[in-house]
């Protein structure tokens, strides 16, 4: 009886600290936020791939807690203004931060 009642604090212990492995912090991602930004990444590069007068391969993509930061070099301003439309209105982004340059 007494080997199982430190078993079960035993799991419980290691149980608890994986859940807090799994936590986030302000400088890093849980692994559903993670996941999460994963999903919102491809959509948002989905999308902007459907734009037919943008050019999807020099615009880079990447999130993070649901916060998307585009980057590249693009020709024109007005690609710079769709790019950033076309991220916001996808569904799970927050804000989007413009660092694409212009060529």
């Amino acid at each position: 009886m007494k080997q199982l009642k430190y078993f079960a604090a035993l799991f419980m212990t290691v149980a608890l600290l994986f859940s807090f492995g799994c936590a986030s912090t302000a400088t890093k991602e849980s692994t559903g936020e993670y996941f999460d930004d994963s999903v919102v990444t491809t959509k948002v590069k989905d999308a902007l791939f459907s734009e037919s007068t943008l050019k999807s391969s020099e615009i880079n993509v990447e999130t993070y807690k649901g916060i998307v930061q585009l980057s590249g070099f693009v020709s024109s301003q007005a690609n710079m203004d769709k790019a950033v439309e076309i991220a916001t209105g996808v569904k799970g982004v927050q804000s989007v931060k413009n660092d694409m340059q212009k060529k």
